[in-house]
């Protein structure tokens, strides 16, 4: 892409064309080098865009809940994107994309913009590209982004520090109060939505979660909503709820010390992605693990010696102790390059 290109793909962007945020998010999942001049073009032009994730495990309505947010905060008159994320097959590797399916109320709406995305084998709920794509969406003008997770089981907590708001859905008979007390995904809930609330034994998983919650030491407790997403039943309640949150984060300065933590991540995520590219393990090293010949910490600090991310002082330390790894920048002794 031409440094023009990449100039005129940023204005289309920042002037709202949807063809060219999608061209912006496709270059992103696909990692092409070409998208970090657009991303630099875009990034003063982030206004802080209010992130909420939606979770749950598959089957809760997550789709349809998503669904009647956009029209609630349509109607608040706010620009909505959405980032739908379905998981890719283990064995193809391709993935079904078809949470906007159930969104196709909101299709011609200029002002929603829905984007689907296959997980790519990235564990935790989300795609890798996530949180550069939810950038992109901020620069882009949007005010309210939602991000809905794959389905996920109990240890998928991942949209907790991608979302400034966590919404969790669980539907009546998840389980007994066993299954409340071990929390996991739950733990990370802003706000707890009991969906499909037309269902039997509304009552008793409500009742399962405020005992979960009542446990917990921590400042802002999850409010517990009740909704029906195929009616809309709860939405007006399940976004008053988000409103009290929104509000407390800017109280309490939690806001900004999520937005700190998730800047973090997301910086993390790209050097190691930088760092995985670059680490191919040879076979003939790997036959000298089979072999015995060579120990896995020993090989894993020659390989990181051999590219030049180990200084080779620190080898015999790395094997000893694996999380003691030193990166530096390989055309720059002692440090990189600024």
């Amino acid at each position: 892409m031409t440094q023009a290109n990449q100039a005129s793909l940023a204005e289309r962007v920042q002037a709202g064309d949807p063809r060219a945020l999608a061209r912006v998010i496709s270059l992103i999942e696909d990692g092409d080098g070409s998208i970090r001049p657009v991303m630099k073009e875009l990034a003063p032009l982030a206004a802080g865009a209010r992130v909420i994730g939606l979770t749950g495990s598959p089957g809760a309505g997550k789709s349809t809940v998503t669904g009647a947010l956009v029209k609630a905060f349509r109607s608040a008159g706010e620009r909505v994107a959405v980032l739908a994320v379905d998981p890719s097959s283990p064995f193809s590797g391709g993935a079904l994309l078809g949470d906007r399916v159930r969104m196709q109320d909101h299709a011609t709406d200029p002002g929603v913009y829905i984007r689907s995305m296959a997980s790519r084998g990235q564990l935790g709920g989300l795609a890798a590209a996530t949180p550069q794509a939810v950038r992109a969406l901020d620069c882009a003008g949007f005010g309210v982004i939602l991000v809905e997770t794959v389905g996920v089981g109990q240890a998928e907590v991942e949209i907790a520090s991608a979302a400034d708001s966590a919404v969790v859905l669980v539907v009546p008979g998840m389980g007994d109060s066993v299954q409340a007390a071990k929390a996991g995904v739950l733990e990370i809930a802003d706000v707890l939505v009991v969906n499909k609330a037309d269902r039997p034994d509304t009552q008793a998983t409500v009742r399962d979660l405020r005992n979960m919650v009542a446990l917990s030491s921590a400042p802002w407790k999850p409010p517990i909503v009740t909704t029906v997403g195929t009616t809309g039943d709860g939405i007006d309640d399940l976004v008053r709820q988000l409103d009290r949150h929104w509000e407390w984060l800017g109280e309490t300065g939690e806001r900004e010390r999520r937005r700190l933590a998730r800047a973090r991540d997301e910086v993390t995520a790209l050097a190691f992605g930088a760092v995985r590219d670059r680490l191919v393990v040879p076979d003939e090293l790997a036959a000298r693990v089979v072999a015995g010949e060579l120990g896995s910490h020993e090989a894993a600090a020659e390989l990181l010696t051999s590219v030049g991310l180990l200084q080779t002082p620190y080898t015999e330390r790395i094997a000893a102790t694996p999380v003691a790894i030193r990166l530096r920048c390989p055309t720059r002794p002692g440090g990189c390059r600024r």
